[in-house]
């Protein structure tokens, strides 16, 4: 009988070690399970916290003064694995069962994050093949963060070991409400030591079959680079063939989601599936692998918004939102933002007052559902000890706590206005990862950047619109009147068939420098720019000109000038229509069309040979603007207010911010109720940084 009771008690007690709580188990069976998906539960505010830094004693002071600031979410434990796993195999969670039950008592949903951006010294040590090798055949010492190497099967095996623990202990749990994985992967680089490239060789020769194949794609004639054997490929370190860079990048996509899909994996088998699961990625900047590959798999994608040096842009700022939302083409969460400063800028100022409130309101007018603050509390040691946080580290709040306090409270005021809303556009920018690749190999002119001239047409569109996606050019595009591709140098046949169908349906689609003139192979086409688009354009590029000098342009659009790069067309169909012309210059640019447009099927095809000053891509968008009878989403506002819409479930809200330093009033286009002080207004009035939400009930 002792015996038997023995049995029973250590089952008992293996049964507390390694799951949740059980009166938390019976309150998932019984409770409705909670959900935070975007769009369900918005709008929501949080912080990221590290218990395990911290003596418990402390833990409840931090998670009362989160709820008294009206924050609904903390994300915990991403960089916590010597925590959990202090010995290899032996794990101890009592103290994360404490931090989620302490959170659920404060009113707070929990994000769990898997420690794998951050091995433990004892995986490192003991299996250092786990780490990181860099181009120069050095492998990395421990201490930092990303130094394990996403292409080590052993990592990957102790990275998969680990989140399915926590998956089986906590994918139950009524409390979490979602998982991130790792942390900003992709920071590091892949690792160059001789097992990856023989991944990168085996993965070349399932995607090309026979060495002929490659070596034709590649004009590997060139130089003498003919392969004989699929061992001779190199990882590409420095500039090289460019289908050998391409193919790598690729690889490297298919790198960075393998690793993130071993976690995706043993997740899904093992939570619930309220559960959420996504990363946190970097914005349109980050373009270490292909954003729309690697998203695919997860329930919505959240980001990291940092300013750095210098104050809040509404457009670039805007564009990298709206490049987020565009990958899954939903709503977001910004998992991470600053909190005032960071410390890892040559100037790390601190954002003004106000800035930081106008900063989470301009993420949600952009498709945020949930805005948190890295960090909660200034670590007392490690590498990022100056870096803004909400609490000191003497514990008590810093001067901006009321200011992002005031926010969440304004959340929790509109939230039930923006639940099932989300910005819809008529006009979208087509964002391709390949292409900008491809560019930035060969940019031809060291300054030429094909970000920068895709956010001069993004800027100048969405003044006008107040509205504007960035999609991949392979996203279903019927929903757009508008659709704007600078810089799309990489456009198969496939991609342009997709393309014209848009047009022929009656879209507009208007190309910039540098369209049209390689296969997915990253080789030029033999057919001249756009390519397969140019016998609808009637036109083509005859020579493109990196611009020592900027050269004048004129035309249906205005006068102005092209800087960097031009492209002298020629227009071949007799409808083509040539809007604008370029000046003297170099000779074989003089009086040459510099952008023609031609209608097709139902729709138009426009081509601008350029990079046009600003007053010209204004010129060029309004010109866009009216040929395909848009208005803007709010109406006509001052110049430096910020206008966001978002609809949805029979409702239009609007964000209004003001980026000037001087007060402005802005008259409303008909009455609305403004829902942070619950007045309905025909006029509101923004001092600088300076936010109105407002519902409009007349919408559609």
């Amino acid at each position: 009988m002792r015996k038997r009771l023995r049995r029973i008690a250590l089952t008992l007690v293996a049964a507390l070690l390694l799951a949740p709580a059980a009166s938390s188990l019976a309150r998932a069976a019984e409770a409705p399970l909670p959900t935070q998906l975007p769009g369900r539960n918005a709008l929501l505010m949080g912080a990221d916290w590290y218990p395990e830094q911290w003596p418990e004693v402390r833990w409840e002071t931090d998670l009362k003064l989160m709820a008294a600031a009206h924050f609904t979410v903390v994300r915990i434990a991403e960089f916590a694995w010597s925590t959990m796993e202090p010995v290899e195999g032996r794990y101890d969670f009592a103290w994360l069962d404490r931090a989620i039950r302490l959170s659920e008592k404060h009113g707070l949903a929990v994000v769990l994050s898997t420690p794998t951006a951050t091995p433990p010294a004892w995986l490192t040590e003991k299996y250092p093949d786990t780490l990181r090798v860099e181009p120069n055949g050095q492998r990395v010492t421990h201490g930092n963060r990303a130094h394990g190497s996403p292409t080590s099967p052993r990592y990957l095996e102790h990275c998969r070991r680990i989140a399915e623990v926590l998956a089986k202990r906590y994918g139950r749990d009524p409390a979490v409400v979602g998982w991130q994985f790792d942390n900003e992967y992709g920071y590091g680089q892949m690792s160059h030591d001789d097992g990856t490239r023989k991944q990168f060789q085996d993965w070349l020769q399932a995607r090309y079959k026979t060495l002929a194949s490659l070596n034709e794609h590649w004009t590997t004639a060139y130089w003498s680079q003919t392969y004989s054997s699929w061992t001779q490929v190199p990882i590409p370190v420095a500039g090289h063939n460019p289908g050998l860079m391409m193919e790598w990048k690729r690889f490297v996509t298919h790198a960075w989601a393998a690793y993130q899909q071993n976690q995706v994996d043993v997740l899904r088998a093992n939570v619930e599936p309220r559960q959420f699961v996504t990363g946190n990625f970097m914005g349109i900047g980050f373009d270490a692998f292909d954003h729309y590959e690697v998203t695919k798999p997860l329930s919505f994608v959240s980001w990291d918004a940092y300013v750095g040096t210098g104050h809040l842009d509404p457009v670039a700022m805007g564009m990298s939102h709206d490049a987020m939302r565009g990958l899954k083409r939903q709503n977001f969460w910004v998992i991470e933002t600053q909190p005032g400063a960071v410390n890892w800028q040559s100037v790390n100022n601190f954002l003004d007052k106000g800035e930081i409130r106008a900063m989470a309101w301009h993420a949600v007018g952009h498709g945020a559902d949930e805005v948190s603050y890295w960090q909660w509390r200034s670590a007392l040691s490690g590498q990022e000890q100056y870096h803004g946080s909400l609490i000191g580290p003497d514990g008590t709040p810093v001067p901006l706590f009321d200011e992002i306090a005031q926010t969440a409270k304004e959340f929790a005021l509109a939230q039930a206005a923006f639940r099932d809303t989300s910005p819809r556009s008529q006009v979208a920018l087509l964002h391709d990862y390949e292409s900008r690749w491809a560019i930035d190999w060969q940019k031809h002119h060291s300054r030429f950047n094909a970000v920068a001239t895709s956010r001069a047409y993004y800027s100048a569109l969405r003044r006008r619109l107040q509205s504007m996606d960035v999609v991949s050019p392979y996203a279903p595009l019927d929903s757009y009147e508008l659709v704007v591709a600078p810089g799309l140098n990489l456009t198969p046949e496939p991609l342009a068939q997709h393309l014209l169908g848009f047009v022929k349906n009656g879209g507009h689609l208007v190309l910039g420098p540098r369209a049209g003139m390689k296969d997915e192979y990253n080789a030029l086409l033999p057919q001249r720019q756009p390519g397969f688009l140019g016998p609808a354009l009637g036109g083509r590029v005859e020579q493109y000109y990196a611009l020592e000098k900027s050269v004048p342009v004129s035309g249906a659009l205005g006068s102005g000038e092209v800087s960097l790069w031009a492209e002298q067309l020629k227009a071949s169909a007799p409808d083509a229509e040539v809007l604008m012309r370029f000046g003297p210059s170099n000779g074989w640019l003089d009086g040459q069309p510099a952008v023609i447009t031609r209608p097709h099927g139902k729709g138009r095809i426009t081509y601008i040979g350029g990079v046009l000053d600003e007053k010209l891509v204004g010129a060029a968008a309004e010109w866009m603007v009216d040929k395909s009878g848009l208005t803007p989403a709010f109406g006509p506002v001052p110049d430096g207010i910020h206008v966001t819409p978002r609809q949805g479930g029979g409702k239009q809200v609007f964000v209004l911010i003001n980026f000037k330093p001087e007060s402005q009033r802005v008259s409303l286009p008909r009455p609305m109720k403004s829902l942070l002080d619950g007045k309905d207004t025909s006029v509101v009035d923004l001092a600088r940084y300076g936010v109105a939400v407002l519902l409009d009930s007349k919408a559609n």
